[in-house]
């Protein structure tokens, strides 16, 4: 496999579609690569991505899907309040309202939603 190589401009392409909560194939095409090389692209830059507070965010926890939005970062994690209408409601007795995730657990990150 070729090594990726990610432009400064691209990078910033892909974080931002990332943050937005755009799917694979839409980044894809605003890079001008096919899908393969795109997830490629797309998965470099999301290994060094570090989320933003007010970044609303996708994780797992005990195999169930979560969502909430970063309140506070530490170091390799970050505090989260969650959105219990997008997440497990079978984890509403485990998991208080805010957690904390680590970076590393962090699945994608979603648009926010329409007030």
């Amino acid at each position: 496999m070729a090594k990726i190589t990610v432009t400064q401009e691209q990078q910033q392409l892909i974080e931002k579609e990332l943050r937005r909560g755009t799917n694979k194939s839409r980044i894809s095409t605003l890079l001008d690569v096919d899908y393969e090389q795109g997830i490629e692209m797309i998965e470099f830059v999301k290994d060094d991505i570090r989320p933003e507070v007010g970044d609303r965010i996708v994780f797992k926890f005990r195999d169930a899907d979560m969502a909430g939005t970063i309140i506070k970062l530490l170091t390799n994690s970050a505090v989260i309040e969650l959105y219990w209408e997008l997440s497990d409601p079978t984890m509403k007795d485990i998991i208080e309202d805010r957690t904390i995730v680590n970076f590393k657990d962090i699945i994608g990150f979603v648009e926010e939603p329409e007030s």
